[in-house]
């Protein structure tokens, strides 16, 4: 069975593995909200047709409960839909969960950072395993001695050289001589 997507205005044709790709880490109620519309289907009707709370469908949809696996079931079948679909959505967007949970609680030590460094953002929320870029260019740019070590400590010299060789920004004056000073000193 082949699918489109919708993403952005994008049209993607695909199949189920790479629908599956396509849509990893989104709530199935955001995935079924877009189904629905798509077919012109109230979620109430759909509620009515599987024997389900429209409650709790609405819940799902919004994203505020998750799916079960009997409801999966009940809805794929009316819908037509792959079986286990809305459930390995589920399990992707609880895997996306934690994954964001988990880097939140993997960063440097913050009390060697002064909150003016990272004056545009809240420091205890900055996500330092997506955002490295950002927060490795930010701290060889403006950072203290204390504060550039910490993010060799944390990063490693190997993934500051990495991130940093792809910078844009390598006419900052203050930048190349940090990277001169901590990273290529002997």
């Amino acid at each position: 069975m082949r699918f489109i997507v919708i993403i952005n205005k994008n049209v993607y044709f695909c199949g189920m593995n790479e629908q599956l790709t396509i849509l990893k880490g989104i709530h199935p109620g955001q995935f079924l909200d877009r189904e629905l519309r798509r077919r012109s289907l109230k979620s109430k009707e759909l509620a009515l047709a599987v024997g389900e709370h429209p409650q709790t469908l609405s819940a799902i949809i919004r994203g505020k409960r998750a799916m079960n696996t009997s409801l999966s079931l009940r809805i794929e079948r009316n819908l037509q839909l792959d079986e286990g679909l809305l459930m390995q959505l589920q399990v992707f967007f609880e895997i996306e969960q934690e994954k964001r949970k988990q880097a939140s609680q993997h960063h440097p030590d913050l009390s060697k950072f002064r909150p003016a460094l990272f004056w545009d953002t809240t420091i205890d929320r900055i996500d330092w395993t997506n955002n490295r870029r950002y927060a490795i260019q930010r701290i060889f740019e403006r950072g203290t001695e204390g504060e550039i070590l910490e993010a060799i400590r944390f990063y490693g010299t190997d993934t500051i050289r990495e991130t940093l060789s792809e910078c844009d920004s390598m006419h900052n004056t203050a930048l190349k001589e940090n990277i001169s000073k901590y990273l290529y000193h002997v």
